[in-house]
């Protein structure tokens, strides 16, 4: 396939960004990585000893700097539907995480009590179709949403990566019907014309679980 004139234009603006290169530098997966480390270094999620589960975490860049700022102590689930190369310390399960079997894997290794952490920079493949990918895109968010909602601790916390478009708002509506309190972040990673933005839920509600299945019932 030719390439277009969009695909070339992004592909000298991905060759020349400097979290790119940054990555390349100093070994990181992908340039998300710093996403997640300015957003650590200002809300300290990655502590030693927490459980994190990692949803859509290939290319692993994510995992990568929960592993490293947890150190030895704790454990890192990975889980995502296409390969991921092995990282040490870090548990891959490949498969969807709306799987039941995929869940009851999890659920196995997981120590008792759930998880610490859920984060979450899962996005749709696009389309150049609008109302779509925003759909897509607000599916992928419910469905995070909800098994962090099953997978989590009374205290846990909750990482996303969204987009600003319609459905932005019900969903953080939805997220505070979820967690005691929800908190957007924009690390400088993120490119200034994205519109993706990234919601921290910190506490489950009493009743959580329940308030979502009212939510989808509603639908």
């Amino acid at each position: 396939m030719k390439p277009t004139r969009t695909s070339k234009a992004w592909m000298r603006e991905h060759v020349n960004d400097p979290f790119v290169k940054k990555a390349r530098l100093e070994g990181y997966r992908s340039r998300a990585s710093y996403k997640l480390m300015e957003i650590d270094d200002r809300d300290r999620l990655l502590l030693p000893g927490l459980q994190v589960v990692d949803l859509g975490a290939a290319p692993g860049g994510w995992s990568q700097v929960a592993r490293t700022r947890m150190g030895r102590r704790g454990e890192v689930w990975a889980i995502d539907l296409l390969p991921m190369v092995p990282l040490e310390g870090v548990q891959f399960i490949q498969g969807d995480f709306n799987d039941p079997e995929v869940r009851r894997a999890l659920a196995a290794g997981l120590r008792e009590g759930g998880a610490d952490l859920v984060l979450s920079d899962l996005a749709p493949n696009v389309s150049g179709v609008a109302l779509y990918d925003q759909a897509r895109a607000t599916e992928l968010w419910e469905a995070a949403l909800e098994f962090s909602a099953n997978t989590l601790k009374q205290n846990g916390k909750f990482l996303v990566k969204v987009f600003h478009g319609l459905d932005f708002e019900p969903f953080v509506r939805l997220m505070r019907s979820v967690f005691e309190s929800v908190a957007t972040r924009k690390p400088a990673a993120s490119r200034d014309r994205s519109p993706e933005v990234y919601l921290l839920g910190k506490n489950l509600k009493p009743g959580a679980q329940e308030a979502l299945r009212k939510h989808f019932h509603a639908e």
